[in-house]
């Protein structure tokens, strides 16, 4: 089965080709260190092909969410130092997400308590959940032209911070409505200088992200996530034929790691893409079963296929399979924030045999 054969992505050589996916878990400190709670967590999914990271802001304007990782201080770089160490020690791979949420944040959850920030000042419909309970996502702040190679910037630095940091590369998320995304889709985006309006406009950011990142820790360790279609976070997107082949063929020169898509049910699209990206594909079809993923594989849509809530119910998701094993089930109650309790207390399959 292709499933268990081993691959190339980028620099790593990945044992088999069941990688997980990354999930925001709002279990770090409030500063955005990671804790030992999260170093268990990590650590017990080692045996998973790739660990692709929660998101994690590269600067304080990044945050959207209370309680995510950060990866711009010398404390969040020593943190996750300590989860880099533990994963490899298990003999796994991990890289780590890079994610600005843009407009997707409330002052109240950020260090500075500033707006948020965005390509436009358009408020997106939604709540976002702070620690006086939920509140309206507010106006953001329109980015001003000179700013941008500031954020940038930010970028660049987080990717080098998280190789001296002791991870395999780093994954862009240019996915789900966060701030790449708000950049690519206009309903977000209502620019009129070079960064809006037209769809070269409009790729401009995510090309300029993702070159500034492989320029500073290779390309070779450079991936980038991308969800044509995902309205989530209030982003419309009714050209994503012209968009997403257009921002494809100029990331394509740059011969990133990889290209991560969340498949949002355009199996057209999702061949284009596929084509006209020269290296590894890892693709998520979200709720779909396990066999229509591997069918992926086999079919060659897919070089890796990640997955979320089944590696968060079992962290020995690939034992499990081999065995031919029963899942654990997740529990949607304990997904995003709290303690030990649907975090690092699923039991693995030798527990559960030894009982």
């Amino acid at each position: 089965m292709t499933l268990w054969t081993s691959t190339t992505v980028g620099t790593m050589t990945l044992p088999h080709r069941l990688a997980m996916a990354p999930m925001t878990r709002d279990r770090s400190r409030a500063d955005g260190v990671p804790t030992d709670l999260n170093l268990e967590y990590y650590r017990q999914r080692a045996s998973m092909a790739l660990i692709i990271t929660e998101g994690t802001q590269p600067s304080d304007d990044g945050q959207g969410y209370l309680l995510t990782p950060g990866i711009y201080t010398r404390e969040h770089i020593d943190g996750w130092k300590k989860i880099t160490d533990a994963v490899h020690a298990e003999g796994g791979r991990i890289v780590v997400q890079l994610m600005h949420t843009g407009r997707v944040a409330h002052p109240d959850n950020t260090p500075h308590g500033r707006r948020p920030v965005a390509p436009s000042a358009v408020q997106p419909q939604g709540m976002m959940f702070t620690a006086s309970g939920p509140q309206p996502l507010p106006e953001p702040r329109a980015l001003e032209l000179n700013e941008i190679p500031g954020v940038v910037e930010e970028f660049r630095r987080a990717a080098a911070a998280a190789i001296e940091a002791g991870f395999d590369g780093v994954e862009i998320h240019g996915a789900n409505g966060y701030l790449i995304h708000q950049f690519l889709a206009g309903n977000a985006n209502r620019r009129t200088d070079g960064y809006g309006g037209s769809v070269a406009n409009r790729i401009r950011f995510a090309v300029e992200v993702a070159t500034a990142v492989a320029a500073e820790i290779g390309a070779g360790r450079t991936g980038i996530r991308l969800s044509p279609g995902n309205p989530y976070n209030d982003i419309s997107e009714p050209d994503t034929h012209e968009v997403y082949p257009a921002l494809v063929a100029a990331l394509a020169p740059l011969n990133l790691a990889y290209l991560h898509l969340i498949h949002w049910g355009d199996d057209e699209l999702l061949g284009t893409l596929r084509r006209g990206w020269p290296t590894a594909v890892l693709l998520n079809r979200g709720g779909a079963p396990l066999e229509a993923r591997i069918a992926d594989l086999d079919a060659g849509l897919a070089d890796v296929i990640t997955v979320g809530a089944m590696a968060l119910a079992n962290p020995d998701l690939p034992a499990r399979l081999r065995a031919g094993a029963a899942l654990n089930d997740p529990d949607p109650a304990t997904f995003y924030g709290g303690d030990e309790h649907g975090y690092t207390d699923y039991p693995a399959l030798d527990a559960v045999t030894t009982n």
